[in-house]
Parts: structure tokens; C-alpha cells; sequence
């Protein structure tokens, strides 16, 4: 079919993998009349002369690919008009239309090298943590050389380190506390306050693009699939890309056994390179969703099925400077044992008190890794993920407040597997708490600038939020003796505070425990969290964890801070 585009002529026939013959002209088409038909057996061969018309991503975007011939095989027919204006003065181009899979073939073929390593150095040098990698860096002796400096500081003058040590111990207690018991306070308030929005209509839904990175997850799989295929959400507007890496063949070979895959779901596969983390998996794949709203599962999530739906209607109601969307987190395996029942008490605290307290306070939201919605818009705007961070979600959250941007949580949850085993726990907390070291330093690169961006409240909050939270877990065997002083034990710290001191310490640290303790029992007055009320109690032995988990962070930020000691999943037996 021959029709008119400005100086270019188009011609138009259906084809699969080729460009299929047909003689005799075809009826309809994007503008209705019929022209002299082209005949051609040949497959769709990429011309490598005229790549160079678009950059690799562009031509993805538009579902393009320049193919022998002097033709531009499309997809999507709404995309020749756009494609038209982006190759405005090239000349002696006509387009065909092709099978989806076809095209996308083509780019991953040809252009998948080029994609990668666009995926790994999305964000800014001056805001990615790429420059950890150097062996000799700024960024990655910070840390080390902050704690030698503590060590020589405590041998040349031990008496003066240990006041200094005590008050900062006692300094980031009660900032931690104060940040906390104002987060649970934000919190129940804007409940109240917070409406519902309206269903959307049929029509008024957006295209949705969901990624899942996939590694080594070929025991869940196929429950994946099936988990995925719940979501209430017309099949022409959902948009599913499991991502999965050039050498897991087993993952690949596992979602084999679900095919056909549903409309709507697809296969993507990252070409080999480094680092080999989720966030260099999702930039790689961003360039292929087609929706305007772009979310993230884990493996092994289960959303609720209308989620997508609800999602869809909170952006609609929400003003333009709410980018991002988060979503609760929960986990149906919390009577496996007492570590599972902990883990699910700390994720009730964390998703349904403290970040949405925090983004009541107009504070920036350390984003979770999964059941996170971004405005499209907004990612590209950023750079995507930083391929370099292995906590990449948390410092999203910092980067989109940085742009002046919001992030609301949003009342739908996903059911994930509680990591109910103290080693592989232990692993996971070391990978999250190395993240957030990585990500206050790259943020306080440039701390005037941040403090310009962030504005002074979200700076504050920013500073509370990482040093304070950081230091707690490693200062933790310091704050654990404090246990000592009701029990009227000798401790150093009473010569160094005096006995009022002490007494006031003992009051503040007993309060301390309990907002905690409140805190939790608050997160889990939800009906199917209530059995877990008893098990409260336990927590003070619970997060102690978290302070092997913290020095082995701060080991590997100074010699593998690349490095994703990732967390096996399938391993319980509970399912949703």
C-alpha cells in the first residue's frame, strides 16, 4: 500500500519474521486508500547503514529498525507520523509493517551491546556510585579512613573518645527515636485524612509496564507467571517483562514451561556485562516498556489483584509533582518461625508507620525494591537506576526528591517470602545497609548543593535518616551495655555523665525501647497481623542482628562494593 508523508512515500503489507508477498493490493490501512503493492520474499535483514539515523534507544522507542532494501520495518503503525518528524531530512525511506517479536528481535540483536552499557552508566557520574569501583577513590576510603581515624583518636586520647563516642551514641538514640515516634504520629494522622480515588473507566486506564528482574529464580518461576497473571488489568494495556540475564538459562528455561506466556507478558534478556545487578537489569529493560507508568516486582511477590487498578486511579487524582508510588510489602510465610515472625513485624512498622510518615513529613522516602510505580517521564528524566547501587531503590527515593518530586505510599500490598534463616537474613541486611552507606555518600559528595536541592527540612531528615540510622547498628554493642545501668551495674559511662546523667540516660533509653515497642504494636493491628502481637516483645532480640550485617557492609564497601550478595528465594513452605 502506497501512501503520502510529507515528501516520503510508505508503502505498507502485513508480515511475520519476512515481508511477505502480495499481489494484490490490500484493503484498508492507516489512511484507507489502496495503492500498487510491493512484492518481496525477503526476511528482514537489518541495514547497518542506516542505524546511525536514531540512537539505539530511539529506534526501540519507536519500534523501528532500519532493514535492506531502503525500507524502516515498524510495529506500531500509530508511530510513523512520529517516526516521520524524527527523521526529518533523511531521505529515501519507506516502512513496512512487522510482527512485534519481530522488531524486537532485531533490537536486542543488534543493538543489545549498545543498550547495556547505556544501562550501566544511565545516571551521572557525580551522582552514580560507579566511582566506588576504582580501587583508589574518594568514595570508597571515606568510610575506612573515618574509622581509623577513630581508632587513633580513641589510642592518643581514650578518655576524651569515650565521652565523644557516649554522646554520639546518645545523640543518634534520640534522633533515631524522635524520627521514629514523629513518622508514627505522621502517619495515623494522614490516615485519617486520606480519601480513595475513583476507579478509572476501561478507557481512561494507562498502558502499565511492570518489570520483574529475574536471577536464578527458576524454582519460583513458573508460580511467578501464574501470580502475574491475577493482576486485574486489560490484557492490551498490561505490559509484563520478566528480566532475565544472557547466562540464566535455567530461569529462561523455566518460564518455557509456562508457555504461551499471556498477552501482554514477555522475556527480556540483558546481555552479559558488569555489574551484574538488578538495577543495571531494569535500565537495560526500561528502554522496552511501552507504558507511561513503569513498576517493579520481585520474584517471588504477589500482588493483589486489582493493585494495578489502584494505582492507575492514584495517579489520576495525584498533582503532577507525585512521580513515584509505593506500594505495602508483606509476607506470607510469618509462622515459619520466630526470625520470619520478627521480619514480618519489622515490615509492618516499616511500610505502614515510618514511610508513610515520612512522606507525610515532606521528608524524602527511601523507596522499597519492589511494588514501586514511577511516572515514566520522571525515570528518564533521572537517568533510570544507578546500576552501581545494590540498595538502587533507596537512592531513587533521594534523587526524585532531589528534582523537587514526591513519592505517596499507596494503601495495596504484596505478599512476598519472609527470609526466615539468620545467615541468608544476615546477608540481605549487610547488602541493604552497605546501599544506603553508598548512597549518603554519594549524596554528600556535594552537601551544599543537596542541602540547595533537598531544601533544609528533607536535608535534615536526609542526615537523621542515613548517619543516625548507620551509626545505630554499628555503635549497637556500645547502646547494648546501656542495658547494665538499671540493673545498678559499674558502668565507664557514669564517670563520664555523672549519676544524674545516668539516670537521665536510663529514662531516655528506656523510652527509647518503648516507642519500639509501641511502634509494633501499632504496625499490627491489622487483622491478619494480629497474631503476631505476642511476638513484639522479641524485637529487642531481633534487630541486634543487624549489627554483623552492618560491619560486614562496611567491610565490603572498602574492598567489594559492587558486589550482590543476592537473597534465595522459594525456600519456605508457605505460598500466598
Amino acid at each position: 500500500m502506497l501512501f503520502s508523508l510529507g515528501e516520503e512515500s510508505i508503502f505498507m503489507f502485513g508480515n511475520g519474521h519476512k515481508a511477505t508477498v502480495d499481489t494484490a493490493p490490500p484493503a484498508g490501512g492507516l489512511n484507507g486508500p489502496t495503492g500498487p503493492a510491493l512484492t518481496s520474499d525477503a526476511p528482514l535483514t537489518i541495514d547497518p547503514d542506516r542505524t546511525d539515523w536514531l540512537l539505539p534507544q530511539d529506534w526501540v522507542r519507536f519500534g523501528a529498525v532500519p532493514v535492506q532494501g531502503g525500507l524502516i520495518a515498524l510495529s506500531d503503525p500509530e508511530m510513523i507520523t512520529r517516526l516521520a518528524v524524527a527523521l526529518t531530512g533523511k531521505r529515501g525511506w519507506r516502512a513496512i509493517l512487522a510482527v512485534p517479536t519481530a522488531i524486537e528481535a532485531l533490537h536486542h540483536q543488534h543493538f543489545g551491546a549498545a543498550l547495556a552499557r547505556r544501562a550501566e552508566t544511565r545516571v551521572p557520574l557525580w551522582l552514580s556510585s560507579r566511582g566506588f569501583g576504582q580501587r583508589i577513590s574518594r568514595d570508597r576510603l571515606q568510610m575506612p579512613l573515618l574509622t581509623l581515624s577513630g581508632i587513633m583518636f580513641s589510642v592518643a586520647a581514650p578518655s576524651k573518645a569515650a565521652v565523644a563516642l557516649t554522646a554520639w551514641c546518645i545523640f543518634t538514640l534520640l534522633c533515631v527515636t524522635l524520627l521514629k515516634l514523629s513518622c508514627v504520629t505522621a502517619s495515623l494522622i494522614s490516615r485519617r485524612k486520606t480519601v480513595q480515588p475513583t476507579p478509572l473507566a476501561e478507557d481512561e486506564l494507562p498502558i502499565l509496564s511492570i518489570m520483574v528482574p529475574l536471577h536464578r529464580e527458576a524454582q519460583i518461576a513458573e508460580r511467578l507467571v501464574r501470580r502475574m497473571t491475577r493482576l486485574d488489568y486489560p490484557a492490551d494495556k498490561r505490559d509484563i517483562l520478566f528480566v532475565t540475564e544472557e547466562n540464566d538459562t535455567k530461569t529462561r528455561e523455566a518460564l518455557d514451561r509456562a508457555q504461551p506466556l499471556p498477552e501482554g507478558f514477555r522475556i527480556i534478556v540483558v546481555p552479559d556485562g558488569h555489574p551484574k545487578t538488578k538495577p543495571r537489569a531494569l535500565n537495560y529493560a526500561l528502554d522496552f516498556c511501552r507504558g507511561s507508568i513503569v513498576g517493579v516486582y520481585d520474584a517471588e511477590d504477589a500482588p493483589e489483584a486489582d493493585q494495578l487498578r489502584k494505582v492507575a486511579a492514584a495517579f489520576a487524582a495525584a498533582p503532577p509533582e507525585v512521580v513515584c508510588l509505593q506500594g505495602r510489602l508483606d509476607y506470607y510465610n510469618p509462622r515459619d518461625n520466630w526470625l520470619s515472625r520478627c521480619f514480618t513485624t519489622e515490615y509492618a512498622a516499616w511500610f505502614r508507620l515510618i514511610l508513610p510518615g515520612l512522606s507525610a513529613l515532606r521528608l524524602a522516602v527511601p523507596l522499597g525494591g519492589t511494588t514501586l510505580f514511577v511516572r515514566r517521564h520522571a525515570l528518564e528524566e533521572l537517568g533510570a537506576w544507578d546500576a552501581h547501587n545494590v540498595t538502587e531503590d533507596a537512592d531513587l527515593g533521594i534523587r526524585l526528591a532531589r528534582r523537587g518530586w514526591r513519592t505517596e505510599l499507596i494503601p495495596t500490598t504484596t505478599m512476598e517470602e519472609a527470609n526466615c534463616r539468620t545467615w541468608p537474613w544476615i546477608k540481605q541486611r549487610s547488602r541493604w545497609i552497605k546501599g544506603y552507606m553508598v548512597t549518603y555518600l554519594v549524596h554528600m559528595r556535594n552537601p551544599f548543593r543537596l542541602v540547595r536541592e533537598l531544601g533544609l527540612w528533607q536535608f535534615i531528615g536526609f542526615q537523621v535518616f542515613f548517619v543516625a540510622s548507620i551509626s545505630q547498628f554499628l555503635l549497637a554493642p556500645l547502646i547494648w551495655s546501656f542495658w547494665l545501668l538499671p540493673f545498678g551495674v559499674n558502668h565507664p559511662v557514669i564517670g563520664i555523665l555523672g549519676h544524674e546523667g545516668t539516670i537521665a540516660l536510663i529514662v531516655l533509653f528506656l523510652t527509647c525501647e518503648v516507642v519500639n515497642l509501641l511502634t509494633s504494636f501499632v504496625a499490627l493491628t491489622g487483622q491478619h497481623l494480629r497474631h503476631l502481637v505476642p511476638w513484639a516483645i522479641f524485637m529487642p532480640l531481633y534487630f541486634p542482628l543487624a549489627t554483623p550485617a552492618a560491619f560486614k557492609a562496611a567491610y565490603e564497601l572498602a574492598l567489594r562494593p559492587f558486589y550482590w550478595d543476592k537473597t534465595a528465594h522459594g525456600i519456605s513452605g508457605s505460598e500466598d
